[in-house]
């Protein structure tokens, strides 16, 4: 608390004291006086916070919370006429009922002190009592230090922020980056091998744009080498195709496997309608980074350690690199998504091999609902089109999610494809998560048909052993041909591929993670005679 003379305060310069805009820390004064007027008056002054956009007011009156019955009305009022300076919250109050230090007042009395100079610079002395200007002398010494320490504080922040604005990167940017290690090693599948331990990286570097605070502009340069994230179609070299399956891909995949730079993400999003609508514009993208995935787990750098395990197949169905979506929120309990995507948007060739419309696409539509505030689901529908006989999900070999591994002429593939999610959060640490996907394919050129199942149940535990770390166990059926007609038969395909992952990621601060996992694929490829796929997999992440 201020503790200052009776004999250096004048009722006049208490009054304008009332006006003084300070930080959020607001406070009455406490006197050693004996005079009860003086006391009042001193009790008058009233600190406001500047920091919060204080408002200078023309008339008490337009403080709701100060009523002419109030002890400091007179003074506050005498404050707007005399000098003009007091201010209020953004709120129109004054809140006068909160403390302050002795440093808070010292700069509020600096800053009257300016408005005092104002007055007299404008030629307008005679405003200002000679009881008032003496008062203020008084106070001055008696605040001389904390005074001085103040106007220190404020050059140096000066300073500092003259240093910040000629050193920025960017008024409208923030970079953020996060790298992956994982050193991996498998066994099994198809081809029965066994794969040596790999170490491999990846690495994304996000400059996030904002032009009005609401918007957001993406551009994500990523590079990598991880070839146990990669496909079949990546090589010889790949885990997937060393044992001869893609499901035994990991999660922290890459657009480029020999650590030179790509741009993996181009995106824009913007409100309209009152925040209620968000359109999102993407040269670059795919579904699952615009559309909600429901899964704790989904994160590629601190998730599931498989790519199965992170979502929906559907989201990736088509192989899409270009998105043009909405986002629009009903109410705080069902939202609608819906999105148009192309795999070829900047290849004019014609016949149907490019362009928005021409190459390979996507249309799907969303429904989030939350019917309760610990529980989230989702319905989604996407039809794409493939022009090559196999579905470019990636999670399985071409032979497997082709129409027909047994029959040729089909040019090209139509699918329908339905899913579903839930993610229910059973106590504030622990969460059930399931989704399913039934997709119906169709050749464009001939009667043949087929339909893929696939499905995956589990339980995240966070804050595990410890403040910021999550274990998880995964459970359920990578995507598998369950019927066929026309041209196409089942091929090989005679039961039914399970997977099970089980992962700990250890937060060992804020910004590094380490996550040890393990997951097996039974009946990899829907045979019952492949041997179980395993990998193991180290994850360290550093995000920033």
């Amino acid at each position: 608390m201020v503790k200052v003379k009776s004999s250096s305060i004048g009722l006049a310069s208490l009054s304008f004291l009332t006006a003084l805009s300070l930080s959020p820390s607001l406070a009455q004064a406490e006197t050693t006086t004996s005079s009860s007027t003086t006391v009042d008056a001193y009790k008058a002054i009233q600190l406001t916070p500047s920091k919060v956009q204080a408002q200078n007011v023309t008339s008490v009156s337009q403080l709701s919370d100060v009523r002419p019955t109030d002890w400091a009305f007179t003074a506050l009022q005498s404050l707007v006429e005399r000098y003009g300076c007091i201010a209020g919250y953004p709120d129109s109050t004054f809140r006068g009922k909160q403390a302050t230090s002795r440093y808070e007042f010292a700069a509020g009395l600096n800053a009257c002190l300016d408005k005092i100079n104002e007055i007299i610079s404008a030629g307008l002395a005679d405003k200002v009592s000679k009881e008032d200007l003496a008062t203020l002398q008084k106070l001055q010494e008696e605040f001389a230090a904390e005074l001085a320490t103040l106007r220190g504080r404020v050059d140096a922040l000066d300073a500092k922020t003259a240093k910040l604005e000629a050193q920025q990167f960017s008024t409208t940017t923030k970079l953020t980056g996060e790298v992956i290690f994982s050193a991996t090693a498998g066994s099994g599948g198809p081809t029965n091998a066994r794969s040596n331990i790999t170490l491999g990286n990846r690495t994304r570097l996000v400059l996030n744009t904002s032009f009005t605070g609401k918007d957001l502009l993406r551009t994500r340069l990523e590079t990598g080498n991880n070839l146990a994230a990669a496909s079949n179609s990546a090589g010889s070299s790949s885990l997937a195709t060393l044992l001869g399956s893609n499901t035994v891909r990991i999660g922290p995949g890459a657009v480029v496997t020999d650590n030179s730079f790509a741009l993996s993400l181009l995106d824009y999003k913007f409100p309209i309608f009152d925040n209620k609508v968000t359109l999102y514009v993407a040269p670059i993208s795919f579904p699952d980074e615009f559309f909600t995935v429901l899964s704790p787990v989904a994160s590629n750098g601190q998730g599931s350690i498989s790519r199965f395990g992170r979502f929906d197949p559907l989201m990736r169905i088509a192989g899409t690199s270009s998105l043009f979506a909405f986002d629009w929120k009903v109410s705080d309990q069902f939202k609608i998504q819906a999105g148009y995507g192309a795999s070829n948007t900047a290849s004019p060739s014609p016949g149907g091999q490019g362009g928005l419309f021409g190459g390979s696409t996507i249309a799907l539509v969303q429904l989030l609902f939350k019917p309760a505030e610990n529980l989230d689901a989702s319905v989604t529908y996407a039809n794409t089109y493939h022009q090559a006989n196999s579905l470019s999900t990636g999670l399985v070999n071409t032979a497997t999610e082709s129409i027909s591994s047994v029959a040729g002429g089909i040019t090209s593939i139509r699918a329908n494809s339905i899913g579903g999610n839930l993610a229910w959060k059973v106590t504030p640490k622990i969460t059930f998560h399931t989704w399913g996907t039934v997709i119906f394919a169709d050749s464009v050129n001939t009667s043949a048909s087929t339909t893929f199942t696939s499905w995956i149940t589990g339980l995240t535990f966070n804050d595990l052993f410890s403040e910021g770390s999550m274990g998880s166990v995964l459970f359920g059926q990578p995507i598998n041909r369950s019927s066929a007609s026309g041209l196409a038969t089942l091929g090989a395909v005679n039961s039914t591929p399970y997977h099970l992952e089980l992962f700990y990621r250890y937060r060992l601060s804020r910004n590094i993670s380490i996550t040890p996992g393990v997951f097996w694929v039974f009946n990899p490829e829907g045979v019952s005679t492949n041997p179980t796929a395993t990998v193991g997999v180290i994850r360290t992440t550093f995000s920033f």
